[in-house]
């Protein structure tokens, strides 16, 4: 079966009637996780983008507290899998300067990590990597959040 575009299905979503439109979204929500994720963004953070930055926050650091630092193996799974939800949580934001700041935030925890992710060749690329993601991204931030951003950027690369 072929997928419509975009277009189409904004298109056939402007004829529907809000009760048909509220039981497809609910029949929506019930399908996959990201798509109730989402729309819990939309209905009751999307408001308050600071409360959801810190509310992402603090998954971050539970996630780290309750990462296995016997082998590096299950270092580098772990953090992994953080990087992968921090870019879900952001890209459910869709602002750059969220990104940049959950982006600068998973950094921070992974440089202060102990045993230090330097010592690891993968986990070193994977911070470099994404330090210079975060740098590529700061060029689309706001001026004032862009040179704050920057500080907290400086300061990882000295690590």
């Amino acid at each position: 079966m072929r997928s419509a575009t975009a277009k189409e299905i904004k298109d056939e979503l402007k004829h529907l009637e809000r009760e048909d439109m509220i039981q497809l979204l609910q029949r929506l929500v019930r399908f996959k996780k990201e798509n109730k994720e989402l729309l819990t963004y939309l209905l009751f953070s999307a408001t308050d983008e600071e409360a959801y930055v810190e509310s992402v926050k603090a998954e971050v650091d539970r996630d780290f507290a309750e990462i296995n630092t016997n082998s590096y193996y299950f270092i580098k799974k772990s953090m992994r899998k953080i990087l992968k939800n921090v870019k879900k949580y952001s890209r459910y934001s869709g602002k750059k300067e969220t990104e940049s700041e959950l982006l600068i935030y998973f950094l921070q925890k992974m440089d202060s990590f102990k045993p230090s992710i330097h010592r690891n060749k993968t986990l070193q690329n994977l911070y470099d990597r994404q330090l210079a993601f975060v740098r590529k991204n700061l060029e689309k931030v706001h001026e004032d959040l862009q040179y704050d951003l920057e500080l907290e950027l400086d300061k990882l690369s000295r690590s």
